[in-house]
């Protein structure tokens, strides 16, 4: 197929999840990206395991396909120049330097667009680039509490959870890469780069959503309801005899479908059930109601029946099942690569399709400087100054 962003290149300056996820995804969209780390171990989540598959974390292989890799120490004056004669043949350049660090000021927006006025950079941070908290480092789950995630995650009476994936880094992943994209359509037209930027903190503000607008209109902090959903019921993880599953009621017609199918009919015209709204106001009683019934027969008994009466059920089902299952395998998103070090590796590909046609998953996630010789090389670099680069003592700054 012919891939979207075949001819951009970009350079991947950022490590850990956010950037990398971004920067994977512009590759399976058919981006060059090159990778720049650290010599000394390079992108952290290498090591973050166990699991470990081959010389790298699985942490690190899911997050880096379809890139080169090459190592150059960012701090000395030789891994600058290397990175500016890189950023100069480049459209789009990410990072998520940590506010007020050398690195920052090094690569800071008002220096690269002087130097590089055609690159699209992306910043992301923990926090944005204003306010007290601007300079804050932060992990995922730090900007989950700080954000308020945590506070609507888990059950009524039990501790705040974070979400189970890295869902603040991914958030702000997928909106910088929205960003990218559209600065680089608007620069097809006039011909200059943007300086893009995004942070976990925003990006899951604007994931709120239905939760932030409830508390707009009524200035009520909104409490943690576990699996249950603030607006609409049952709607929610329940209790069968063998264990849990799904029932995602969305309309009134879905409710009496369900109360027919469990043997109640007249809950439908019960006023304290037969509306959304009325549900939503009496919903205790209504999942007590709900769980006496649910209890006496097994999560594959009531998907079946449910189901065949119209309603929204699916069993709660676990990562081996998922990857495993006839859907998984029917949409073809788990795809093979060849990596140098561990052979076939698996890997979800890009939940994207194009006229019907996933993108390929083109390389595995590199080694460590897998590509540094191949890619200074083509940056007019002879052998000797790649020798240097690659194994001359670090310098300071």
């Amino acid at each position: 197929m012919s891939e979207p962003l075949a001819g951009i290149r970009v350079v991947d300056l950022s490590k850990i999840l956010a950037g990398p996820y971004a920067t994977m995804t512009l590759a399976d969209l058919g981006a060059d990206v090159i990778k720049v780390e650290h010599p000394e171990g390079g992108d952290p989540t290498r090591g973050w395991g166990p699991p470990f598959n081959g010389p790298d974390a699985t942490y690190y292989l899911a997050a880096n396909r379809s890139k080169r890799s090459v190592t150059l120490d960012l701090k000395s004056p030789h891994g600058q120049e290397a990175a500016h004669r890189l950023l100069a043949t480049a459209d789009v350049m990410v990072e998520n330097f940590r506010p007020g660090s050398s690195l920052a000021r090094a690569f800071a927006y008002d220096r690269l667009r002087s130097r590089h006025p055609h690159l699209v950079v992306l910043h992301i941070s923990a926090f944005g680039d204003h306010g007290p908290l601007r300079d804050e480092p932060g992990y995922d789950m730090v900007a989950q509490a700080a954000a308020g995630l945590m506070s609507l995650t888990g059950e009524p009476e039990g501790a705040p959870v974070r979400a189970g994936s890295a869902i603040g880094d991914l958030a702000a992943s997928l909106f910088g890469t929205i960003g990218v994209v559209a600065a680089l359509l608007e620069r097809a037209t006039t011909g200059r780069g943007r300086y893009v930027s995004t942070s976990l903190y925003e990006s899951l503000l604007a994931l709120h959503i239905n939760w932030a607008t409830a508390y707009f209109a009524t200035g009520e902090r909104p409490e943690r309801l576990g699996s249950a959903h603030p607006s609409l019921t049952p709607y929610q993880a329940c209790r069968a005899a063998d264990g849990y599953f799904v029932i995602a009621v969305g309309n009134d017609v879905q409710f009496r479908h369900l109360a027919t199918a469990l043997g109640h009919p007249h809950w439908a015209d019960d006023p304290r059930f037969a509306t959304n709204s009325a549900r939503v106001t009496h919903r205790r009683l209504l999942e007590a109601h709900l769980h006496r019934v649910l209890v006496r027969h097994t999560v594959e008994h009531w998907c079946k029946l449910l189901r065949t009466a119209g309603v929204p059920v699916t069993a709660i089902r676990a990562l081996d099942e998922v990857l495993t299952s006839e859907q998984t395998e029917a949409l073809g998103i788990v795809r093979t690569v060849e990596h140098p070090a561990v052979g076939p590796l698996q890997q979800i590909a890009c939940p994207v399709s194009f006229d019907g046609v996933r993108p390929p998953v083109r390389a595995a996630p590199p080694t460590l400087g897998q590509h540094s010789h191949h890619v200074l090389a083509e940056l007019g670099y002879d052998e000797a100054d790649v020798k240097r680069l690659l194994s001359g003592p670090p310098e300071a700054e």
